[in-house]
């Protein structure tokens, strides 16, 4: 299996990286990829047709949130550069009507299992339940149980999938829950889309370390699992989405 670590220096090509892992996919590898994005805020393709996207949009900017459009996904989801990190597995299919839903939940199992093995996250706290009026609301993703029942999202799950090649990704929150807050009371509010600020979660909130460094290691050993590993520099990847150009 790929592994490709480190970030581009650029939000534009380090999304081009990202892309990458699907042409991986399509030559037959699998792939993975787990690092903490630029500083950004995230918009899904829904969020173009709300009337107020562009208030939205500059917002962001103005809280220092670059806005861009993702192509996978559902609603904004912000990152704050330095603990917001994404993950990323790339694999190749023979069908693309097929497993979609096998693939969110072999996802959303090691995602849970790199949680539970960090210090303080308790398994029976974890569940695939979405909180009301979430961040990035959908139906795959992931929530803790804070003391009184209330669930707080810490993962969100999206797909994308072509004949030949799927990838399965998503947000994972550190910590930094304070300043991505901010952010995304202000976007949400202007899209006028419900958001509970008391439903973002994080690993640290949850009990686990705040080190997004150590979060990310052990997300990328549990998304390899058996695998043998061949590590390599993300930029490797723009050379193989080049290739298919």
């Amino acid at each position: 299996m790929r592994v490709f670590r480190g970030r581009e220096p650029t939000i534009a090509a380090d999304r081009e990286a990202s892309t990458g892992l699907l042409e991986v996919a399509a030559d037959g590898e699998r792939a993975v990829r787990v690092w903490t994005p630029h500083r950004q805020l995230a918009f899904g393709r829904r969020d173009r047709q709300q009337d107020g996207y562009d208030r939205a949009r500059d917002a962001a900017a103005e809280l220092g949130f670059p806005p861009i459009e993702r192509d996978v996904g559902g609603r904004a989801v912000a990152y704050d550069g330095e603990t917001a990190i994404a993950f990323a597995r790339a694999e190749p299919i023979d069908d693309f009507r097929r497993e979609t839903g096998e693939r969110y939940e072999h996802l959303a199992a090691d995602i849970a299992d790199a949680l539970v093995s960090l210090s303080g996250v308790d398994r029976n706290r974890l569940t695939h339940d979405e909180p009301e009026n979430a961040f990035c609301p959908g139906t795959h993703s992931l929530s803790t149980a804070v003391e009184d029942g209330r669930l707080r999202k810490v993962a969100g799950l999206a797909q994308r999938v072509r004949q030949d090649a799927a990838i399965t990704a998503g947000i994972l929150l550190v910590d930094g829950r304070t300043e991505l807050l901010t952010v995304l009371e202000v976007v949400y509010d202007a899209l006028a889309i419900p958001f509970d600020p008391d439903s973002v979660g994080t690993v640290a909130v949850a009990g686990g370390p705040s080190d997004p460094d150590v979060v990310r290691r052990t997300v990328e050993e549990t998304l390899v699992g058996d695998a043998e590993p061949t590590v390599e520099p993300a930029g490797n990847l723009l050379e193989d989405s080049s290739k298919h150009d």
